[in-house]
């Protein structure tokens, strides 16, 4: 084309969010508008483009406590961790990820998209202090609410790795989006507590052993 030719707004049906669709009204897209020549009725607006699909955002929190260094517990979890990561790159998920260890819970990754930085993070992960599994999940809703405020449209997901070896149970925060607890206690004498946490925190309960034998 010469170079008076005059520009046009492409016609792309894919971007990198997945197929998307003009929106209607909302923001007016003034770049492409303009690229079209001088609007002179609403039909010539252009509007930013939607994705048919909002963001989702996985909070994914690991007990990493003491207790789970025995049996495998940990160990199997990462393997769980693992394929978590792989699927959250694949379908474009953020995450944000909380470790419950020691004395106090610790961020890892806050929104941010799955990159292969995630497996050299979990290589390193090993078990150890106390679990402080419930201030975890009180950060976790506040987090959340906060979160929420300024990403109305995501689609937020809950999930928890922990054997529920806790001293309190009391006191769960309501964090208002759909979870599953993945129950990680192993060995012959199980209390069971984690199926008891799953349903305080009105999420699915799996037990890990049930996921590696599918």
């Amino acid at each position: 084309m010469g170079a008076n030719a005059r520009p046009r707004a492409g016609r792309l049906n894919n971007g990198r969010q997945g197929k998307r669709h003009a929106a209607r009204s909302g923001s007016v897209n003034w770049p492409g508008t303009l690229l079209n020549g001088r609007p002179k009725v609403r039909a010539d607006l252009l509007f930013q483009l939607r994705t048919r699909t909002p963001h989702e955002l996985w909070l994914v929190i690991v007990d990493a406590s003491a207790s789970t260094r025995r049996h495998r517990a940990l160990s199997d979890a990462k393997g769980v961790l693992a394929q978590l990561f792989d699927d959250a790159y694949r379908q474009r998920a953020r995450l944000a990820l909380l470790t419950a260890s020691g004395a106090a819970p610790k961020w890892q990754v806050q929104g941010l998209k799955a990159s292969s930085g995630l497996r050299a993070w979990l290589d390193e992960l090993g078990a150890g202090g106390g679990t402080p599994l419930l201030a975890a999940l009180n950060e976790a809703e506040h987090w959340l609410t906060v979160r929420r405020k300024r990403f109305p449209a995501e689609q937020q997901r809950l999930l928890v790795l922990t054997d529920g070896r806790l001293k309190e149970c009391s006191g769960l925060p309501a964090l208002a989006c759909p979870g599953l607890l993945i129950d990680i206690e192993r060995g012959p004498i199980r209390l069971g507590r984690a199926r008891q946490l799953a349903t305080a925190l009105d999420a699915d309960y799996r037990h890990i052993d049930d996921l590696l034998s599918v």
